[in-house]
């Protein structure tokens, strides 16, 4: 008996589904066939229409989750960007501040350097 049959024999109890499949590949059972002894039939689990029909709503679910994480991204990019934006600003309000308070002190300073020396 050929090596291809016997094994063939040996698993002919398994069958193997769509769930225990990678998608996109054809689920088929390889079963003994009882008109010709020693030959194997090839027989379709599910019909070509069933297999199109999960094809669609497989791409339509693909393109839905692939624009679901596009925009999940874009969300995180300009999430990023206005955090970086308002950091950037406190630190820009801080130099404005402390170049306020430096200016105001110096003037006041050279002003009462300046009475003082118009004073004496």
């Amino acid at each position: 008996m050929p090596a291809a049959v016997s094994g063939a024999r040996a698993h002919r109890d398994h069958l193997v589904t769509i769930d225990t499949l990678p998608a996109g590949k054809l689920a088929r059972t390889l079963l003994r066939s009882s008109a010709a002894p020693g030959q194997l039939t090839m027989r379709m689990r599910q019909s070509i229409s069933q297999f199109e029909t999960a094809f669609e709503q497989e791409t339509v679910l693909e393109r839905r989750r692939r624009e679901q994480l596009r925009r999940r991204a874009v969300n995180r990019s300009r999430e990023r960007r206005m955090v970086r934006s308002e950091q950037e600003s406190k630190v820009r309000f801080s130099v404005l501040a402390v170049c306020l308070t430096v200016t105001v002190i110096v003037v006041v300073v050279t002003m009462f350097e300046a009475l003082a020396f118009l004073m004496a």
